[in-house]
């Protein structure tokens, strides 16, 4: 009888048994943090809800707080949708990397719909196509160049990627193309057009998931990447990803409560926040990911991220926002951009496909990409586009 009675856990054992299976479920959450300077910056999450409360209308702290708070959240984000891919098979898990993989900019976008801005939210998606294609795939490139005398990667992958931005800068193109047009209705027009566009890039965007996944991914099986790397358990990321997208979608409304005036302040203008510092801010993560492939010699996963995420953001975010506001936002958003942000895109997708043709790169490339994207930031940042449509 004795040895029954100490057989049967007490309470306060169990209590204790549990506190350290949970600690130990944590574990590689608190070494990720204690390993990545990049996510020391959480200590901003706390410092902006705090300053949100405090001082709600110190917009310019609170716009640098939100920015300096949304960069670890996204690498955590990237964290967690990394180990969760693990866990699901290389189908899932590429459809789970594509479809969480811009989660960030998303969230953004979307409360920027709702507040009605819609200047920010075609700035931010037009800036973070040309982002991804000039500013990370030139960095890859550079960084990559300045360790290894010449580096090559997949062409088919980086093929693809620009066939699809090819076609998705095409279907940008058609209603600023019809936007002069003296059309009786002209709103309703634009408006069916731009439905009518987002429906073919969002069938165009699965189509491309399966080519890449299911039909003919050997031709990208070079752009794998994990192998041998260990991952968090399921739990542990899919409490993370829930946790983390809710703070993403709380600091994204405060940053984009207060980006108007922070940007009057620092004197920029809706188009150059939308277009550099959201696409730069949204991609952190990402850049962390590609950056570091590039200095191992693996250009084949830093030319599928840059050009992979651009693709993405082309045909199913940009769709899927013009199609969200008839249901979030004050009035239906078109795909109609300035003509400016239109120019821009095309010349990144135009030089992605010159640059990514031949499989080889080397650093003095890399660079040019670079100076092609401060000009395209010099020139919004200098003269502010006017006269942008807000529908």
């Amino acid at each position: 009888m004795l040895s029954q009675i100490n057989a049967c856990p007490t309470p306060d054992r169990t209590l204790s048994q549990r506190t350290r299976s949970g600690a130990g479920t944590m574990q590689p959450l608190l070494k990720e943090i204690r390993q990545t300077p990049l996510l020391w910056m959480l200590v901003f999450v706390p410092a902006v809800l705090i300053a949100e409360r405090a001082a709600p209308h110190s917009h310019t702290l609170l716009f640098v707080l939100a920015v300096l708070a949304i960069v670890p959240l996204a690498a955590l984000l990237s964290h967690a949708t990394e180990a969760v891919a693990a866990k699901t098979g290389d189908a899932v898990g590429g459809l789970l990397n594509a479809t969480l993989g811009n989660l960030t900019e998303l969230i953004i976008a979307i409360t920027a719909l709702r507040a009605g801005q819609y200047t920010l939210v075609k700035a931010s998606i037009a800036g973070a196509i040309v982002t991804n294609v000039l500013f990370m795939l030139g960095a890859c490139l550079l960084i990559g160049g300045l360790r290894y005398h010449v580096q090559e990667f997949n062409r088919s992958g980086a093929r693809l990627y620009s066939g699809l931005l090819l076609m998705a800068t095409v279907a940008l193109l058609a209603p600023s193309a019809v936007a002069d047009l003296d059309l009786s209705q002209g709103g309703a027009v634009m408006h069916k057009l731009s439905v009518g566009i987002a429906v073919l890039l969002i069938a165009a965007y699965g189509l491309g998931l399966l080519f890449s996944l299911k039909t003919h991914k050997e031709l990208f099986a070079s752009a794998e990447h994990g192998e041998g790397e260990a991952h968090w358990p399921i739990g542990l990321a899919v409490a993370t990803l829930l946790v983390v997208t809710l703070l993403v979608a709380v600091v994204s409304e405060i940053f984009v409560e207060s980006v108007q005036k922070a940007a009057d302040t620092f004197g920029m203008s809706p188009a150059f926040v939308g277009f550099i510092i959201v696409s730069l801010v949204g991609a952190a993560a990402e850049f962390v990911v590609a950056f570091s492939a590039a200095r191992k010699d693996r250009l084949d996963m830093s030319v599928s991220i840059a050009l992979g995420s651009a693709s993405q953001i082309a045909l199913f975010v940009a769709p899927a926002l013009v199609l969200l506001s008839y249901v979030v936002g004050p009035s239906p958003m078109s795909l109609q951009f300035w003509p400016g942000a239109v120019t821009m895109v095309m010349i990144a997708t135009v030089t992605a496909s010159f640059i990514t043709s031949s499989g080889r790169s080397a650093w003095f490339i890399g660079a040019l990409l670079i100076f092609i994207y401060a000009i395209f930031a010099l020139t919004l940042y200098v003269v502010p586009p006017t006269g942008l449509s807000t529908g």
